[in-house]
């Protein structure tokens, strides 16, 4: 789905979202209150200009409306494969965009995070997967990694890959498998703008991704071995 197609059945009371140059930004109306809308398209890379204007929008969006819902929208290919932005620190640039939108949250700014056509690496974990929670259309394509790249780097042979993907969401790709992980809160179908004003009604600063893993069996250990962790800190603390 297009961008234009879809903040048209997000925003039937309105919106005034623009791009430029794959990256978008604006406000919408959502029922009573007005939203700040920032994300990409296009299957655009995360380069450092694209990552500094998202940055600079959350920013801006906590200085000049407090407590204004924002909106990410994800559409890109991960961050950007490029000599220049590598020796420019591009994992700096992302980690600045990442930590905007703690800030943002931290500041009271419910965030929510919708993945409406890809979502891969670096460019998803900055940006849709930052948010308070995070939801995809079914048709959405999100991976780490493609089983082939994974088999080249683990010299795992790529038939035993796709075997374990069956029943390991971890190595398989597809938004359905992130909702078993936890990753992702849920999938939208339907109306959209109901999706949308449900989403904003339940957002939770609580990161519950570990056990929500747990429960929906995508992610058996993670909770297990964060409440592990915990347990030992404090019995080991002065």
């Amino acid at each position: 789905m297009d961008w234009q197609t879809l903040t048209g059945q997000l925003f039937p009371l309105g919106h005034q979202v623009t791009e430029q140059d794959c990256f978008l930004s604006g406000t919408a109306r959502v029922g009573e209150q007005t939203m700040a809308i920032i994300g990409t398209t296009g299957h655009t890379p995360i380069g450092v200009e694209i990552a500094l204007a998202q940055a600079k929008a959350v920013l801006a969006t906590v200085r000049d409306f407090p407590q204004r819902p924002i909106l990410i929208l994800v559409d890109t290919q991960g961050q950007r494969l490029r000599h220049r932005d590598e020796m420019l620190g591009i994992n700096a640039y992302m980690a600045h965009l990442g930590k905007c939108i703690a800030l943002a949250r931290q500041s009271g700014h419910r965030v929510i995070g919708l993945v409406y056509d890809q979502a891969l690496s670096g460019g998803f974990i900055t940006s849709g997967l930052m948010a308070d929670d995070c939801y995809a259309l079914p048709q959405a394509t999100i991976r780490v990694m493609g089983l082939p790249a994974m088999a080249r780097i683990t010299k795992v042979p790529e038939a035993r890959l796709t075997e374990l993907a069956k029943d390991n969401p971890v190595f398989a790709p597809g938004p359905e498998n992130y909702v078993r992980m936890g990753g992702l809160q849920g999938l939208w179908e339907g109306d959209l703008a109901q999706c949308l004003a449900s989403a904003l009604s339940d957002a939770d600063p609580v990161d519950r991704r570990s056990s929500l893993g747990l429960q929906r069996g995508g992610r058996k250990m993670a909770a297990t071995v964060t409440a592990a962790v915990l347990r030992d800190g404090h019995a080991t603390a002065p």
